[in-house]
């Protein structure tokens, strides 16, 4: 694997509160393509993906954010931590790389309105 092609761990987050998620891994991910394209190609990727439930590929995904670095500490949120949105939130100017995505980093893929009622009013049903 070259040093701009990455292992991606990609959470998909279905539910803040019921801490519904679920990890896909990509292989191959070329870290200078651009955020969009990349949300593209997750999207495609999970729409034919063996073994994960139809609510998981149908989801209209729209925002990512740096869940995890390799070797980095991890948060206590079980789903994502809350904290740093201007550092860790991917925005669609930027590649991979210049966002902060390295090789085995774990992004959280999920709906930014879902995110924003969530972070207003942080409560868990689980």
């Amino acid at each position: 694997m070259s040093s701009s092609e990455a292992v991606i761990t990609v959470r998909l987050v279905r539910s803040f509160e019921h801490r519904n998620f679920k990890p896909v891994v990509f292989h191959g991910v070329n870290l200078d393509q651009a955020v969009p394209d990349f949300m593209q190609m997750v999207r495609d990727g999970i729409a034919t993906r063996a073994g994960l439930p139809p609510p998981f590929r149908k989801y209209a995904y729209d925002t990512m954010k740096i869940v995890h670095q390799a070797h980095g500490a991890k948060t206590n949120e079980l789903v994502m931590s809350l904290d740093d949105d201007d550092k860790l939130i991917l925005r669609d100017d930027q590649t991979l790389r210049a966002a902060g995505v390295a090789n085995e980093t774990e992004v959280a893929f999920f709906r930014g309105e879902d995110y924003g009622l969530y972070k207003a009013n942080p409560t868990s049903f689980w």
